[in-house]
């Protein structure tokens, strides 16, 4: 049995969810090693590669940033066990993002031609004037695409990071580059600035969290509005606008509320989107998207026989 696995500033609603997470933590400290499935640890290995790549190239642009991954590859990933939650979090939701896309197809289409009238965010066309709750809106699509590269692959965007996270992965490239340069005091002091640097850059950032959150109070000053966006959102499996959404009532990171969604029970998501006063009924279609998730860590979706060495080969 996996030890359960605990991380600062989330609750894990689920045994299965604390066995997932500490399973990554272990992949990530010994890569030929998991027991996640083939996509699971793709997409959350390659999430973890390019923010440490992002990293590096705030902390010295000198830094040979296929060096620094392929020897933390080898070595095993400096506390691998900060990475685990945020990097799961972010390639479980996007699985569910893909998932969604490819059955909603033409459906999502009909929805978006016949429901521009009833209250859904439309933002108008070129030159006019965006309304307050439009900028917001748009805002917050930003923010969400800057969660990508430019090939269209999903990864954490700094902004994102939580400060405690993004200072351990700064001092841990930054001791990478003393030793593979030779340490010296200049060299020190120097990588010491750019950490300091960094760490301010990255608090003057917008970034989704602080965009969801301006959305959901602008929509939140009038009672029937938010609901009415968060049922649209959901009707047109807008997933990235309703765990926005609900992270902003909760007051919770994004990353956080991704994962709680994901990981909660049918019964228990009424409760989690309590705060958006959302219609019972309106969540028959995330209960359902959600439910055709496979390999969800859900409490008890996951039996031990589902981890046997011929399921994993």
């Amino acid at each position: 049995m996996v030890d359960s696995f605990s991380s600062p500033g989330i609750d894990l609603p689920s045994p299965t969810l604390s066995a997932r997470l500490h399973e990554l933590a272990q992949y990530f400290a010994a890569p030929a090693m998991g027991r996640l499935t083939e996509e699971q640890r793709a997409l959350s290995l390659g999430i973890a590669r390019r923010l440490v790549a992002d990293a590096a190239a705030r902390l010295d642009t000198g830094i040979d940033q296929g060096a620094l991954w392929q020897d933390w590859l080898r070595s095993g990933l400096p506390g691998a066990d900060r990475f685990a939650v945020a990097c799961f979090a972010r390639a479980e939701e996007h699985r569910w993002r893909e998932q969604a896309a490819q059955r909603a197809g033409s459906l999502q289409m009909a929805d978006d031609e016949s429901e521009g009238a009833d209250g859904a965010i439309e933002l108008p066309v070129a030159g006019a004037p965006l309304s307050e709750v439009e900028s917001a809106f748009l805002a917050l699509q930003i923010a969400d695409r800057r969660r990508f590269d430019a090939l269209g692959n999903p990864g954490i965007a700094v902004a994102d990071l939580d400060a405690d996270l993004f200072r351990a992965l700064l001092l841990d490239i930054a001791a990478w580059r003393l030793v593979q340069t030779g340490k010296t005091d200049s060299l020190a002091e120097r990588l010491g600035e750019a950490v300091r640097a960094a760490l301010a850059r990255q608090a003057e950032e917008a970034g989704i969290d602080r965009a969801a959150r301006t959305y959901h109070d602008i929509l939140a000053a009038d009672a029937a509005r938010l609901p009415e966006a968060v049922t649209i959102a959901i009707a047109r499996h807008d997933w990235p606008t309703v765990i926005a959404l609900a992270a902003a009532a909760h007051r919770r990171p994004y990353g956080d509320m991704a994962l709680a969604l994901l990981a909660a029970e049918a019964a228990a998501l009424p409760s989690l989107l309590a705060p958006l006063r959302v219609d019972r009924t309106a969540l028959a279609p995330l209960e359902a998207s959600l439910s055709m998730l496979a390999d969800r860590a859900v409490a008890g979706g996951v039996a031990e026989d589902d981890y046997s060495p011929e399921r994993r080969a």
